[in-house]
């Protein structure tokens, strides 16, 4: 049979080990039963949610895990109720960019995500993990292991979605895996109804931009559309004149062009948005970064609003 978040509070190894065993079905009829009720569940929670965002880029190292919790912050500094759904189960780092700690509290409705700043709810993996040095572990028949491990990976995502509640969540963004973790984004667009689409990450490198362009085109390939594309480290402040100083030779406006992507903005690097996510220490809001996300912020809620409002005039125009 298996296994829900709302069974049992494990300590973070059995809570892996009790997925692990319990996906050893022994009645299919009764596995298959299951699945169906909690692609219910899926649906219900994720009705409850307005707005729902992949943060997604085919090149590991462009800073996604951080532009996605920066802009969760942004997005409950336009006052909106907030969710982040860490993907990344075997290199989860969300819980700590924000500065969080603890565990789901388990209720007979679901699982209740820990709380971080300005009320944003996290589920991730961490909160499995007993310290920073404790890895996932998946254990099952080795001459498998990429097919076990595909279906592990799966049914923790479908869980995280079915059986945390995420009620009253106006924004929830889902951070994805990075580099050739393909089937997440299929997976995640069939987890989740009505996604709205994906924010892409990139870095102005040639090599980023190249790798970038091959997942822009599969996430389209698979149903999921493109919001639009931040590029992170377009340079760094100057010391000296306080100037953005850029790292590479041109940017990501050719790549946008071509793709036709909007390009939503271009983050620089700063030294102090570096040590705010590894101390789990949020920028101020009227730090000279949290600008550029908030920028970002608004032209990703403006154009799902606008989306919205051409939705609602073409149903009432073919009433």
């Amino acid at each position: 049979m298996m296994v829900t978040f709302k069974e049992a509070e494990l300590s973070p190894e059995k809570d892996l080990k009790t997925i692990l065993d319990k996906l050893q079905y022994a009645d299919s009829a009764q596995v298959q039963r299951q699945l169906v009720d909690q692609t219910l569940q899926v649906k219900i929670r994720m009705g409850q949610i307005k707005r729902k965002l992949v943060v997604m880029s085919g090149k590991g190292g462009v800073g996604k895990s951080m532009t996605t919790t920066n802009l969760a912050l942004a997005f409950s500094r336009l006052k909106h109720r907030v969710g982040v759904l860490d993907v990344d189960l075997n290199g989860p780092c969300i819980p700590k960019m924000l500065g969080m700690k603890g565990r789901f509290e388990i209720t007979p409705d679901g699982a209740v995500p820990p709380v971080g700043p300005n009320g944003i709810k996290v589920a991730s993996m961490d909160f499995f993990l007993k310290g920073e040095t404790s890895s996932v572990q998946w254990k099952g028949p080795m001459e498998l292991s990429p097919v076990w491990l595909g279906l592990m990976e799966m049914n923790v995502i479908r869980e995280f979605i079915a059986d945390v509640i995420w009620t009253d969540v106006d924004y929830l963004l889902a951070d994805l895996p990075p580099g050739a973790a393909a089937d997440k984004p299929p997976v995640i667009a069939g987890f989740i109804p009505e996604l709205d689409g994906a924010i892409v990450v990139a870095t102005p490198s040639e090599v980023a931009m190249t790798v970038v362009k091959k997942s822009i085109g599969y996430a389209r390939d698979v149903g999921i559309p493109i919001i639009g594309l931040v590029e992170n480290m377009s340079g760094a402040f100057c010391p000296k004149c306080d100037e953005a100083v850029p790292f590479f030779d041109g940017g990501c406006e050719a790549l946008c062009e071509e793709l036709k992507v909007p390009l939503l903005g271009k983050v620089p690097f700063d030294a102090q948005l570096a040590k705010a996510c590894d101390h789990g220490m949020p920028l101020s809001d009227d730090h000279r970064i949290t600008k550029y996300f908030d920028d970002i912020a608004k032209k990703i809620q403006d154009f799902l609003e606008s989306k919205k409002n051409l939705a609602v005039e073409s149903l009432r125009r073919n009433k």
